[in-house]
């Protein structure tokens, strides 16, 4: 007769424990080198990691609103006088910057749909540039399938933030002797912290109204821009709940890419892979145009024409020394452009996929 004890590591606090630590390690890493937005490709990095190792984690529903109020505060920081001027100077050349993108990544979704390579519908849901959540969200309702859509999607907000993080790290030529240094725990003065909390708190009102996708992050944009505009207070958050707010849109992302959707997605990863290449290298001209019209820098261009994420760019544009407020007015432009009339959109031209 033999007595066997054993010990076992409650499964989750073991998975939730090494994707904080791998998170950790990658974080690192990426600040050691200087490349921008290291707080969100970190964790990103980290829940593809475990992931494709099987662990069975999920973001809270909560956490991805709270999130998105935080970084819509940290937008709201660098509106001013200056940039309202320019956006509202300059808003027929965005209104086209904007549309073009989403006109180009439709052509793209409907050139798979038209090959056979994925379903038409679905090929176009997952070709819209930005707004990722929320596309995935809706994509369903119009017959696509969830899956692939996740996949294009999160693939391509995946590579833009690779490719936008090296362009921002080469390209502004950022010395690692001048990486900034981060602190944690920096000073922030209680008023303008206690409103900008109220700021957070009050957007997550917008999940009321469930139909209205990107409410939350929309909310706390126009709320905070509005409060610190008009000279009522600024808005103050200390580094550490920005770096929170990083991580959880970094894992949500990152833990979309299931084994189930990559076995499912694998025929098409690479004709996938080329056409998000082709929609980058598009807004490369974009950006290219803008540079020669509007007299930007390259980097605030290329950013602001960039095809993913609103919260992505954000974080981008904040690691680096680019006109912050341009950036998110195009990215903004471009993601109500895509929730108006994306869908309308998709549904017309996968009628003609088939």
């Amino acid at each position: 007769m033999s007595l066997s004890v054993s010990f076992k590591f409650p499964p989750s606090g073991f998975e939730w424990c090494a994707l904080f630590l791998i998170t950790g390690v990658m974080t690192y890493l990426l600040e050691l080198i200087g490349l921008p937005a290291a707080f969100l490709l970190g964790p990103m990095f980290a829940a593809i990691i475990c992931k494709s190792l099987g662990f069975k984690l999920g973001i809270s529903k909560i956490f991805m609103p709270v999130s998105q109020a935080i970084i819509g505060c940290l937008i709201a920081k660098s509106l001013n006088q200056e940039i309202v001027s320019t956006v509202m100077l300059q808003w027929p050349i965005l209104l086209i910057a904007a549309t073009a993108t989403l006109l180009a990544s439709v052509t793209l979704g409907w050139l798979i749909g038209r090959a056979g390579i994925l379903p038409g519908t679905t090929a176009i849901w997952g070709m819209l540039p930005g707004a990722a959540s929320s596309i995935v969200l809706l994509a369903e309702d119009f017959g696509a399938d969830p899956r692939l859509v996740a996949f294009m999607q999160y693939l391509r907000v995946l590579m833009v933030t690779l490719i936008a993080s090296i362009v921002a790290k080469f390209w502004a030529h950022i010395p690692l002797s001048h990486s900034h240094t981060v602190n944690f725990f920096e000073h922030v003065h209680t008023v303008p912290l206690l409103v900008s909390l109220c700021v957070v708190g009050i957007s997550l009102l917008a999940l009321l109204v469930p139909k209205i996708s990107g409410g939350v992050l929309m909310l706390s944009l126009a709320l905070g821009g509005f409060i610190q505009f008009e000279g009522y207070s600024q808005i103050e958050l200390p580094f550490w709940l920005f770096a929170l707010a990083f991580a959880v849109i970094g894992w949500n992302v990152g833990l979309r890419f299931t084994k189930d959707v990559l076995i499912v997605a694998a025929k098409a990863l690479a004709q996938t892979i080329f056409c998000i290449s082709l929609l980058i290298f598009f807004c490369v001209g974009s950006a290219a145009i803008l540079v020669h019209c509007l007299d930007l820098d390259p980097l605030t261009a290329y950013l602001g024409t960039s095809p993913g994420g609103v919260d992505s760019a954000a974080i981008i544009a904040a690691s680096t020394k680019v006109d912050l407020g341009f950036v998110m007015a195009l990215q903004i432009m471009r993601f109500l452009i895509t929730l108006i009339v994306g869908p309308y959109l998709s549904k017309v031209v996968a009628k003609y996929s088939k």
